[in-house]
C-alpha cells in the first residue's frame, strides 16, 4: 500500500518493519523467515482488527482512495466489445460520464459510469468526477438507446456530486439530473445500478435509479458529503467525522434502511488493496444479477421498480397511532408526532409567551 491513512499507521509500521527484515536477511545471509513469518501473521490479525470496526468516516476515506478501480479499470478488465458512445446533441460532450456498449458474462449491456480520472490532467478535464447536464443529457439518450435495443443498464457511480457552477446551472443541472430520475424510473429495459466508491449527492441520483441498488463494501452513499454537512449543521467542516456518523451513509445503515438491495464485499483493506480481487467479485455480481433482471418480465420489472422508489421514506398515520412504512418491515410504530400536534405545541408555546408578557410587574394595561 503506497497512501496510508491515518488509522493504518499501525499497518504501516508492522509492513515497514516485514520490509527492513527481508533486506536484512538478504544483505546479511541469515535466515530470518521464523521472524518474518510471525510478522505476517501479526499483520494479518492486525487488519482484521482495524478494517472491521471502521467508522463510517474511516470508510468515506476508503471509498475516496484514489488506487480504487473506477469504472474505466472496470470496463478494460472484463468489458468486452466495448464501444463508447459521446455527446448529448444539445451542448458538448462530458468526460466526466461515460457510455458505451459492450458485454459482461455473456450479456450486451449498455454501460454508464463516472469517471474522475487518474492523474492530474485526466481530473482536471472530468472535473474530479463532477459531470455537468451535458453529461447527464448524454447519459438519458444512451439509456433511451439501450431501451429501443433491448440491452440492460449498468450504472457505475462514483462522484462527489453534480458540478454547482455557474454554468452547470445556467445550462439546467438541477432540470437534468430530475428528468433522469423521471425517466429511469419507467425506462421498459433493466437497470442495475453499482456505487463502486462516493455515492454524493443528486450527482449519484442522476444515474442511480434501477432495479437492483448495490454498493461495494467500502463505499458510501448520501444527499451531501460529511464535510458539507458538518459546515451547513456546525459551521466547521472539520466536524466531517461527527457528520458521517449521523448521516448513516455506510453500506450497512443504506441496506438496512431498505434503500440498498446488496452489498458487493471487498477484499481485506478496500478494493484498491487487491484489484484483481475486488474486479472478480463485481464481475460476479453484475453477471448473476443482469441473469436475474432479464428473467424477469419487463411490465413486472418496472412496475416493482417503481413501487420500490414509492416505498422508501414513507410516513403514514391515523388518529389512533401513528406508523412508519419501511421497505422490508412493513409497518412500525413511531415517537413522530403528527401535524396536528406540532402545530397545537406551536400555539400552546406562543400562548404561554403572552402570558407570561401579561404577569410581568409594571406592564400597563
Amino acid at each position: 500500500m503506497e497512501d496510508f491513512l491515518e488509522f493504518e499507521q499501525p499497518i504501516k509500521d508492522v509492513e515497514k518493519k516485514i520490509e527492513e527484515l527481508k533486506k536484512f536477511s538478504e544483505q546479511m545471509d541469515v535466515d530470518l523467515s521464523g521472524s518474518i513469518e510471525e510478522l505476517r501473521k501479526q499483520l494479518d490479525l492486525l487488519k482484521r482488527e482495524i478494517y472491521n470496526k471502521l467508522t463510517p468516516w474511516q470508510r468515506v476515506q476508503l471509498a475516496r482512495n484514489p488506487g480504487r478501480p473506477d469504472t474505466m479499470d472496470i470496463i478494460a478488465t472484463f468489458v468486452e466489445k466495448f464501444q463508447e458512445l459521446h455527446g448529448d446533441r444539445f451542448f458538448g460532450d462530458d468526460p466526466a460520464i461515460v457510455c458505451g456498449t459492450g458485454i459482461i458474462g455473456g450479456h450486451k449491456v449498455m454501460f454508464i459510469g463516472q469517471r474522475k480520472g487518474k492523474n492530474t490532467k485526466e481530473r482536471l478535464r472530468c472535473n474530479f468526477g463532477s459531470p455537468h447536464p451535458e453529461g447527464y443529457r448524454k447519459a438519458l439518450r444512451k439509456m433511451k438507446l439501450a431501451e429501443k435495443f433491448h440491452l440492460p443498464v449498468v450504472c457505475l457511480i462514483n462522484t462527489p456530486g453534480a458540478y454547482p457552477g455557474i454554468g452547470a446551472e445556467e445550462r439546467g443541472q438541477a432540470h437534468a439530473i430530475a428528468e433522469n430520475i423521471f425517466e429511469m424510473s419507467r425506462l421498459r429495459t433493466p437497470i442495475l445500478c453499482l456505487v463502486i466508491g462516493e455515492g454524493g449527492s443528486g450527482g449519484a441520483l442522476g444515474i442511480g435509479v434501477g432495479d437492483r441498488l448495490a454498493i461495494m463494501e467500502n463505499a458510501y452513499f448520501s444527499v451531501i458529503s460529511p464535510e458539507g454537512c458538518a459546515a451547513i449543521l456546525w459551521k466547521d467542516s472539520e466536524k466531517a467525522n461527527r457528520a458521517a456518523e449521523v448521516l448513516k451513509l455506510t453500506p450497512k445503515d443504506l441496506k438496512g434502511l431498505g434503500i440498498f438491495d446488496d452489498i458487493v464485499p471487498e477484499p481485506l483493506g478496500g478494493a484498491h488493496t487487491n484489484p484483481a480481487a475486488a474486479m472478480e467479485t463485481i464481475k460476479a455480481y453484475l453477471t448473476k444479477t443482469l441473469t436475474e433482471l432479464k428473467a424477469i418480465p419487463i411490465d413486472k420489472l418496472v412496475e416493482t421498480r417503481y413501487q420500490k422508489y414509492r416505498h422508501i421514506g414513507i410516513f403514514l398515520e391515523d388518529q389512533q397511532a401513528k406508523v412508519v412504512m419501511l421497505p422490508g418491515k412493513g409497518v412500525v410504530e413511531s415517537a413522530l408526532p403528527t401535524p396536528g400536534e406540532i402545530a397545537a405545541a406551536e400555539m400552546g408555546e406562543a400562548q404561554a409567551v403572552e402570558e407570561e408578557e401579561d404577569v410581568k410587574p409594571g406592564k400597563e394595561d
